[in-house]
């Protein structure tokens, strides 16, 4: 099985995910929980760093589908950051662009949370 890990960090009020590895249908629950547990938590702004993500399947994507209108109901949003071309391509593909903001950087995606 491929290597996946998430950690969380918090950043004021927003907590950022890092994706490491492989997302695919053996490792999406790994972040499924990981938003659970920051929606059990009332924390509904979210920035999902990629930077370190080599594989996503349609089962890692959608984790993301699953959870996004939830956290929007909160007045909260997932943010995108740091994708390889290749990650970005398959998001692009599936039309996310249109649902997602998506950023270069970790900080760029924090800073727009706090222009609202």
């Amino acid at each position: 099985m491929a290597d996946f890990n998430t950690s969380i960090k918090e950043q004021g009020d927003v907590s950022i995910i890092n994706l490491k590895g492989y997302l695919d249908a053996h490792t999406a629950p790994m972040l499924e929980n990981n938003f659970v547990n920051l929606i059990s938590k009332n924390k509904f702004k979210i920035v999902v760093d990629f930077k370190e993500l080599a594989y996503i399947s349609s089962a890692g994507l959608g984790v993301f589908m699953a959870y996004v209108e939830e956290i929007r109901q909160n007045k909260g949003d997932i943010k995108l950051s740091g994708m390889s071309e290749k990650v970005y391509n398959i998001f692009d593909l599936l039309g996310f662009p249109l649902l997602y903001e998506i950023f270069n950087s970790e900080e760029e995606a924090i800073k727009k949370f706090s222009e609202k």
